[in-house]
């Protein structure tokens, strides 16, 4: 018998109220884990359930479709034959002659899902070849299920949704208008202007060969007999040969003689050409039809019949210039080819940005005419010393390209403006009214130096020595120069400068250092000493200016200029260069009537093995803050050949 005491049975009731929570809590747990296991096993469930088969067979469709391999798309639907054939045509359309054309197709829903039919709504999204921006659209595909399962019901429709029977996908590229290669001022230098391409239709011929004589025996078509022959030959029967492109009042003053030989044919249009034929040839260069070799190095983003630049400065530049062709897709007749409707833009056209040369207009056409009469290779190159802008570049008809900034030759005595140069920084007591001796010859090695014509002039000032162009007093002055110091002192001149132009330009080249008959010959600009006539206009700019010269081409891209020279050596510079002009019996004395203290050096430089030795012909000048330099290819004498041309082009701009 228990013994009731005053808390027995409270604990009693509290075992009792323990043992009941701990009996609804396992009721809870078990309950909450059933339900964790039903709906993992929902869960489990949801994830193996597989898409329906008429998805899985429209996506079929799409991932085959998208890997351009036509004939596995075409197996996913009711027309094996139809659809590869018709999809083939459509991938060729949008890889318009590029690779790696791509899509992304992908189901998005079902509709209409009966037993044997329904509809797979999907996304598409095309990265086609040479762009970065996907063509998109949405379609739907109807699905049929047959015998061996479900197949997407073709039409045409199956490759886009706007797209009929018997049409392909085509792409449309639309060039935006070239943008302008402008002067200094910012007007254009291209514009459009009327042409006239000269051909020979080969079916029109009667005798080739008397007509390939007829057309060679005019000038301004620039052919031959042989050439014209040679390419009539070659081509089909209906196909035009052009021979050349006339601007249209050129193709009138010689239409009397061509227009009426059988078999010659005429194509009138339009291009973008310079204000005339040979303004700044071959700088600018020109615009026209992409060749072959531009479209396969274009990396997709030139295709064939594409406006580009061709040459010269239109060519370097033609990426900013040409801009961003815009695409658009249109559905293309299978029968001819023709474009129908537009059925997307994948992207717009962008327009190029025009580019602003450092050209003066008024600059270059006067150096252009100065050449005009000229027979040989000879250009004129025009610069501005303190900013370094290139006002003027000019080539003869005759010059084998752009020989104003790429020729390579022997400078002859303008390069003594650098041997002066270093022979004044390394003699400080030397100046223009030093008196030096001026033998008509020198022997160095065993190997006699003359002046022109063994001219002797005694004992004379520094200043009639340059005047004269004594060589044998360069070459003193060279000899007893340390080594490499002409090299160095031709070097802060300009020579072998790393230009930043758009083109090519030669800086100019010299050995480090020379001993002997080699010291002593580049001491005259002969040797191994080579340049080009835009180093000698940007080399006698910096002696007149004390400042190295850094050329550019483009507005806003200035090079970098070069160390200032010492200003005592500057100083005697001009006033050396100066005594070439103003002292009666120097080389360009003949230009001393010019205004505006024209100052400069001439030079002949030999060249070649005959003998005697054939010589080009040079003037380096400055005057105010225009430097300038006129070569001539076998020019021979520089007082009848650079110096003449020099006084026309500074009479011109006066």
């Amino acid at each position: 018998m228990l013994t009731r005491t005053r808390n027995g049975p409270r604990r009693l009731r509290s075992r009792s109220a323990r043992l009941r929570s701990r009996s609804a809590r396992l009721r809870w747990s078990a309950g909450l884990a059933a339900l964790l296991v039903a709906a993992l096993g929902l869960t489990a469930c949801s994830q193996s359930k597989k898409p329906p088969a008429e998805q899985q067979a429209a996506q079929a469709y799409l991932d085959a479709l998208g890997a351009a391999d036509s004939a596995t798309a075409g197996q996913r639907t009711t027309d094996a034959a139809a659809a590869t054939a018709a999809i083939t045509r459509s991938l060729a359309g949008l890889a318009d002659g590029g690779s790696g054309l791509r899509g992304s197709l992908r189901v998005t829903g079902l509709t209409d899902r009966q037993p044997e039919s329904a509809t797979a709504s999907y996304d598409a999204s095309w990265q086609l070849p040479g762009l970065t921006t996907p063509w998109r659209y949405t379609g739907t595909l109807p699905m049929v299920k047959q015998a061996q399962g479900w197949r997407v019901s073709w039409s045409a429709g199956a490759i886009h949704p706007r797209l009929a029977n018997g049409s392909h996908l085509a792409l449309k590229r639309s060039q935006p208008a070239r943008a302008a290669l402008q002067d200094s001022s910012g007007a254009a230098l291209f514009k459009p202007t009327a042409v006239v391409t000269v051909g020979v239709n080969p079916a029109g011929v009667g005798d080739l060969g008397a007509l390939a004589s007829r057309l060679a025996a005019v000038p301004a078509l620039q052919t031959t007999a042989g050439e014209v022959t040679s390419a009539v030959t070659a081509a089909g029967k209906d196909q035009f040969v052009p021979i050349i492109t006339l601007r249209r009042p050129a193709y009138e003053q010689v239409k009397a003689q061509i227009f009426d030989l059988p078999g010659t044919q005429f194509q009138s249009g339009t291009r973008l050409l310079p204000p005339t034929s040979d303004f700044a040839r071959p700088l600018l260069g020109s615009v026209g039809t992409a060749t072959a070799e531009i479209v396969e190095g274009s990396q997709g983003q030139v295709r064939a019949g594409d406006e580009v630049g061709l040459s010269g400065l239109q060519r370097a530049l033609d990426p900013q210039l040409r801009g961003v062709p815009g695409v658009d897709v249109h559905a293309a007749s299978d029968a001819h080819a023709t474009l129908g409707a537009k059925l997307g833009t994948v992207t717009p056209p962008v327009a190029g940005k025009p580019v602003r040369l450092t050209l003066d207009s008024r600059l270059q056409s006067a150096a252009d005419a100065t050449l005009d009469t000229v027979s040989r290779p000879a250009s004129i190159v025009a610069l501005q010393p303190s900013t370094g802008k290139i006002l003027a570049v000019a080539n003869s008809a005759d010059a084998p390209g752009d020989i104003a900034l790429t020729g390579q030759y022997p400078p002859g005595s303008t390069f003594k403006i650098a041997t002066y140069a270093a022979a004044l920084q390394a003699d400080p007591s030397l100046a223009a009214s030093t008196a030096v001796d001026c033998p008509p010859t020198v022997t160095v090695n065993g190997r006699t130096f003359q002046n022109h014509d063994k001219s002797e002039h005694g004992r004379i000032p520094l200043s009639a020595a340059f005047g004269y162009s004594c060589n044998t007093t360069a070459i003193d002055f060279g000899m007893k120069l340390a080594p490499g110091a002409l090299a160095e002192t031709a070097g802060a001149l300009g020579l072998g400068g790393d230009w930043k132009l758009p083109v090519p330009a030669f800086s100019g080249s010299m050995p480090a250092t020379a001993a002997g008959t080699e010291q002593a010959a580049e001491a005259i600009g002969q040797g191994k000493v080579l340049v080009s006539p835009l180093l000698m206009a940007s080399m006698a700019g910096a002696a007149a200016s004390g400042v190295g010269v850094g050329p550019s081409l483009v507005a806003g891209q200035q090079a970098t200029a070069g160390p200032a020279l010492d200003a005592r050596v500057s100083t005697q510079l001009n006033e050396l260069m100066r005594a070439v002009v103003a002292m009666p019996g120097a080389t360009a004395h003949a230009l001393n009537e010019l205004p505006g203290q024209l100052r400069g050096k001439t030079g002949t430089a030999e060249f070649g093995t005959d003998n005697p030795p054939k010589s080009h012909s040079w003037f380096a000048g400055v005057r105010g803050d225009l430097a300038v330099a006129v070569f001539i290819y076998g020019g021979e004498s520089s007082t009848t050949g650079a110096v003449p041309l020099a006084g026309q082009f500074f009479t011109k701009v006066r």
